[in-house]
């Protein structure tokens, strides 16, 4: 090899640390330092376990629901969805660091040449005595011919760029950074699966007990509703106040048909969850006694937690790889060197590749740099840099978002406890009222307006106590996802 290579391979190899890509700076001051505490917000108990590294198997305690979110994440397509968009990451990466090495080739070749060569002369004379006789002479052409036969074989690269200033290792380092994207994605897909089950499962329980509730409800409303007509077929009483017992009845049968037809799609929306048909054991019957879920707070409230969350390191990761483009962009302003070198052999026999004399190498580099390109290089490059302040105000505005939800979850499970407590004593209070209002009524002391008024608050505090039961049960599932809890 010449002494010029050398001297240009010894280069390469001292520039080839350079690197004009931005140094990463990640970004700070988006949200506050600490997770609002105190007023309506819960204060966490120092010896409280960190929500977010708890396994789901764990925070959830429901064994029907575990095993409905183990279909899921066994099952779910958008899962499988993100999964293949890691394996397209990692493939796009491969190609793209396959240009931080050379393509070594091998090739070989026979040729066969045929050279056509003639020789001619020629003269002749004659003379002849008489008639009918005659003496002649004369020499005709001569043709002869050659072949040449080469044998070749070649092994080494061509167009190899040194990439002196950047620009294949920053486009490596971007390939590298949207693998770690894609897979932070995928972690993300998998916890709002694990909330997105918890809920819909949440939401059937609570329908189920609704049902059960309106089901009861349409009983006592029918036995008033019996009664009211047989107090006015003996003139006892009023025909209103059969329209009015009757009001009551048919809203609960509106309420059951409108019921079974959620309780329906509830199951088709965890069907669609966990990726296949959810078996009936599986399925809430109702809200029990026993909780669904492990009722614990945060022990540590600082907002640097949010920076665990896989949304956010997924757009960390994608502000990392558009620094990195803007690395290859400004590299395009500076020449490119591409180097090809090849060794092999050649001869006249086959029997000759490997003899004495016979070997050969090529060696040689070119340097490019585009004079003039209509503003290409310029206008890549500000598209690199636009492209990066953009991935930062995605990164800032994704840990907002974070911030948003564990303060609006925190915010809510301030009160939840105290909502869940009042309901129930109004539940409690409505249905002795209604049960009251009842005696009363049917003793003659009072009237049925204020029966059916007693009947109506009853039901639609039961019917709250239930609602509020499913924010409380949602309002945990919400913190431990928002935290980034789910991912064990």
């Amino acid at each position: 090899m010449t002494k010029p290579l050398l001297a240009l391979l010894a280069s390469a190899t001292i520039l080839s640390g350079c690197n004009l890509a931005p140094k990463y700076v990640r970004p700070e001051g988006a949200v506050p330092t600490a997770l609002p505490e105190g007023g309506i917000y819960p204060s966490a108990a120092t010896d409280a376990p960190d929500v977010s590294a708890i396994g789901w198997r764990d925070f959830f305690l429901d064994p029907r629901l575990r095993q409905v979110i183990e279909t899921g994440l066994a099952n779910n397509r958008d899962l499988r969805i993100a999964a293949g968009n890691v394996l397209q990451a990692r493939a796009q990466l491969r190609t793209q660091r396959s240009e931080l090495f050379p393509t070594a080739t091998v090739s070989g070749g026979a040729t066969y040449t045929n050279n056509f060569g003639a020789a001619a002369g020629g003269a002749g004379a004659g003379a002849g005595a008489g008639v009918g006789t005659g003496v002649g002479t004369g020499a005709g052409a001569n043709t002869a011919s050659s072949n040449l036969q080469i044998y070749s074989l070649n092994a080494g690269f061509s167009n190899y760029e040194l990439d002196l200033f950047g620009r294949v290792q920053n486009l490596t380092r971007a390939a590298q950074e949207q693998v770690f994207a894609s897979e932070e994605a995928q972690r993300a897909t998998r916890v709002s699966l694990i909330a997105e089950t918890a809920n819909a499962w949440l939401q059937m329980a609570a329908d189920q007990e609704q049902l059960r509730l309106s089901r009861e409800t349409l009983k006592a409303f029918e036995e008033t509703l019996r009664l009211t007509s047989a107090q006015f077929r003996i003139g006892v009483g009023s025909e209103l106040e059969v329209r009015q017992a009757e009001t009551n009845f048919q809203a609960a049968r509106n309420d059951i048909a409108a019921l079974e037809v959620r309780i329906a799609q509830d199951q088709n929306a965890l069907n669609l969850l966990a990726g296949t048909t959810v078996p009936a054991t599986l399925l809430p019957t109702g809200f029990g006694a026993e909780p669904v879920t492990r009722d614990a707070l945060p022990g540590n409230l600082s907002s640097q937690v949010l920076l665990r969350r896989p949304d956010v390191l997924r757009a960390e990761h994608q502000l990392i790889a558009e620094s990195a483009n803007i690395g290859a962009a400004r590299a395009a302003f500076f020449p490119t060197i591409s180097l090809t070198g090849l060794v092999g052999t050649i001869s006249t026999a086959l029997s000759g590749l490997f003899g004495g004399g016979s070997f050969t190498y090529q060696a040689g580099p070119s340097i490019g740099l585009p004079i003039f390109d209509g503003g290409r290089r310029s206008g890549n490059l500000e598209f690199a840099r636009a492209s990066q302040q953009v991935a930062v105000s995605t990164y800032e505005r994704t840990i907002q978002v974070a911030f948003r939800e564990v303060a609006d979850a925190l915010a809510q499970r301030g009160r939840i406890g105290e909502q869940v407590s009042a309901q129930s004593q109004r539940a409690s209070a409505a249905q002795v009222a209604a049960r009251l209002s009842d005696a009363r009524f049917r003793a003659g002391v009072d009237s049925f307006l204020n029966t059916l008024d007693a009947q109506r608050t009853a039901y639609a505090a039961q019917q709250q106590l239930v609602t509020t039961r499913l924010t409380q049960a949602s309002n945990l599932v919400e913190l431990y996802r928002s935290l980034g809890g789910g991912l064990n």
